[in-house]
This record gives structure tokens, sequence and C-alpha cells, in this order.
């Protein structure tokens, strides 16, 4: 049994009385009197128990997004249901205004809904949901919870695909569908067109130019139908904070990116994330399955807190992929996990297919690296001028073993990384 406010109001009076007429009777007789009228108001109540309760929540929102969960509360009792009933969630589901006054005669029903605001990705499971029924009196309650399950996968936020536009604009003129055409080696021939002013003379088609007594060019489209695959580390390092947000969330932003980029110019797309096992896999989804598939798979990875198993990730590569692909890792370019796990197996990578290596950047150590204000500033500016020089050894390793290397603060790294991966396309190099 609760009680209400109402019910505290009666024995407010109760004191009052004792004030009025100091009287041990009057003290015992009021008390006596506050409860017999709470207990005949909660057997008044509605059973809270005999409520019956249905969820209805969408599959899927995407992070920021808004979603409502639906509770139907139908009143199965014989009396009347004056109750509030509080629709429980996890506070990362970011649950506003989650409690409903309801007043309902016998046998009728009342849909109560819920405003969610996700704050963090994953599935986010419903909790109970609280009935507090109370009397016709008001003074007291009867009060239940129940189990009503309902889950809602938060998917990634992908405020990267702002930058997708642009990028399919260079991808069109690139594909020559736009006046701009590319050659490179490994691009397919597209068509001929008259010699202008500005065009390479090492596009002349001779043999046709004869025929036609014109000088005519080739003119060349980027191959389709390449391989990518993304590789995404959920090891110990994805799960530093760079501002606000874990580095994985920024990796899964490059990713996402990428992959409609490349989804879009024609190539399969494949990914996975990866530690010490598999952890998510998207392959053979494709048009406009990809995204939805990449997405889904995405939303409930985690970073997980062991070493990335380097030799088994490099195996799980080779066994995915037959012929030459683009392989895209999206980890950290710290140097003490570089070099004891990336360094020594990268070469296995590099022999037969193209590597790209994506990395998010943390202001934080440029803010350090510039603050000079005091001694203590000066020290922190020492040790992130020497971490960015160990970076930039790194770097250079990578490069000289075949390896593009790409790194940006988390609202630059899937731009980045697009670009990457364009200029790798228009250069015949996938």
């Amino acid at each position: 049994m609760a009680l209400t406010w109402r019910a505290v109001a009666l024995a407010a009076l109760g004191v009052v009385a004792v004030l009025v007429v100091p009287s041990y009777g009057t003290v015992l007789l009021w008390a006596l009197v506050v409860m017999a009228l709470c207990a005949l108001d909660v057997t008044l109540a509605a059973s809270p128990r005999q409520v019956a309760v249905e969820r209805r929540v969408p599959g899927s929102v995407r992070l920021t997004g808004r979603a409502t969960s639906q509770l139907v509360v139908t009143n199965m009792t014989g009396r009347r249901l004056r109750a509030v009933v509080r629709d429980a969630w996890a506070p990362s589901a970011g649950a506003h205004d989650n409690r409903h006054p309801v007043d309902l005669p016998p046998g009728e029903s009342a849909r109560l809904v819920t405003t969610l605001v996700p704050t963090r990705r994953g599935d986010r499971a419903a909790g109970a949901v609280t009935i507090r029924s109370a009397g016709p009196l008001g003074l007291a309650a009867r009060q239940v919870s129940l189990d009503v399950p309902g889950r809602l996968r938060v998917l990634p936020e992908f405020a990267s695909r702002r930058h997708l536009p642009s990028r399919l604009a260079r991808l069109r003129e690139m594909d020559g569908r736009s006046a701009v055409q590319v050659r490179g080696e490994g691009t397919e021939f597209d068509s001929l067109r008259e010699y202008v002013i500005g065009d390479d003379v090492r596009s002349i088609d001779w043999r046709a130019s004869a025929r036609r007594a014109d000088m005519v060019v080739r003119t060349w489209r980027p191959e389709r139908d390449r391989r990518v695959l993304i590789v995404l580390d959920t090891s110990r390092t994805s799960a530093a904070r760079i501002g606000d947000e874990p580095r994985l969330d920024a990796s899964i932003e490059a990713a996402l990116l990428l992959s409609a980029l490349a989804g879009r110019a024609g190539d399969r797309v494949e990914l996975f994330a990866y530690d010490r096992g598999v952890r998510a896999r998207v392959a053979g989804a494709a048009g406009p399955r990809l995204m939805p598939a990449l997405a889904d798979a995405l939303a409930p990875v985690q970073p997980v807190l062991l070493e990335t198993d380097w030799p088994g990730l490099v195996g799980s590569v080779h066994q995915r992929l037959s012929q030459r692909a683009l392989v895209v890792l999206l980890t950290t370019l710290d140097p003490a996990a570089v070099e004891t796990g990336l360094l020594p197996v990268v070469g296995q990578l590099t022999a037969k297919h193209q590597v790209v290596v994506a990395s998010v950047a943390d202001p934080e150590v440029a803010a350090l690296r510039d603050a000079r204000d005091s001694s203590a500033e000066v020290y922190d500016a020492a040790a992130a001028a020497r971490v960015e020089l160990e970076r930039t050894a790194v770097r250079t390793v990578l490069s000289r073993k075949g390896v593009e290397v790409v790194e940006g603060l988390p609202e630059e790294l899937a731009p980045r990384l697009a670009d990457t991966y364009l200029a790798l396309k228009a250069a015949g190099r996938l």
C-alpha cells in the first residue's frame, strides 16, 4: 500500500488537533480514522494486477533521432481505474515524460505515448511498467510493476552522410557522366571523342584518328565491381574517448560513408568488426540493402578490453579475399599498438591488396602542444610534441610498406577516407 499526499495532509490535521486538544485519546482516535480510511480506499481501488498492458516500440531509430514507446492499457477490472502509469527505460534511452495519469472505466483502453531520444548507440531494453492504482478518496494506492518486454535498436547516427553528395558528384565526373574524364592504370575504356586543347596526348587513339581524318581521344572510366573490405578494430584502443565519444564511433562514421560511396560506385562492399574474433559481419549486401544492413550490424558493436589478434585478423582477410582488393583498417596509430601488432603482419596484406589504415586524431593533443602559458603546460606541450613525432614515424614506416595512411579529427576522418578512396579509384589502384 502506498500513501498519497492526501493521506499525509490528513495526518497533519491530526497533529493540529493534538495542539488544540492535547489528549492521547484524540491522537489515537485520529490515527485509527486515517488508517481506516486508507484501508477502505485501498480496498476500493482497482487491482493493478488485472490491468492488461501491451507495448509497441519501433524496431530501430538513429542516434539522436526520436522514437515513441506506446503502451495500450486496458482496464480488465470491474472498477474504475484511477492510476499513474510509469513507462521505465534505461537512462540512455532518453525517455521523456514517462509518467501518465489514467482514468478508465471498466473494459476501456487508453494509449500512452512516451518520447524516446536515445543518447547512446546499441540495443535499449524497456524496463518494467509500474501501475499505481489509487482509490476513490485518493488517500492510498495499490502498486505493481509488470514486465512488458520491449527493445529499441539505436543505429549509428551517420552524421557524415552530409559529405556524400559532394563525393558522389566527383564520382560522376570520374565515371564519365560529366565533362571531366580520368585516365589511369587499371581503368576501363569508355568511348571516343574529338580532341580538344588540354587533353592528354597519350589518350589520342591514332588508328581511329587516321580513319576519321580527325584527332580523337579515348575516354576512360574507373573499373567497377571491385572488392572493398572494411575492417573495424574493436579492441581496447577503440574504447579511448576522443572528445565526447569513443574512438569506435568515429570509425563507424567513416566506415558508413565509405560504404555508401563504394556501393554507389558499383563496388562490392564487405565489413567485419574484429578484436580477437569477429564481432559483426556484413557480406553480400548491395544496392538499397547495403546501408540498412551495415547500420543494423554495427549498432550493437562495442569496444572490447582485449588486444587485437593481428595474425588472426590477417588470416580472416585472406579467407574472405581471393583476388586483389582494397582493405581498409580502421584502427589506431598509437606507436606502441602499431609496432607490436600491425607492423609485423601488414606486409602480408600489402603483398596482395591495396591497404589503407585510417585513424582518428585526438584534438586534445594539438591543444596541449600549442599551450605555453606555464611551466606545467610547457612539459605537456613537450610530451604532446613527442607523441606527434612518434606518430609521424609510424606513418612513415607504414607508407614505406605500401600502406596509404589517413588520419583526421573525428569530424574529418570520414570525408578524408572517402577522398582517399576516390583518389585510388581515379588512379586505377584498386
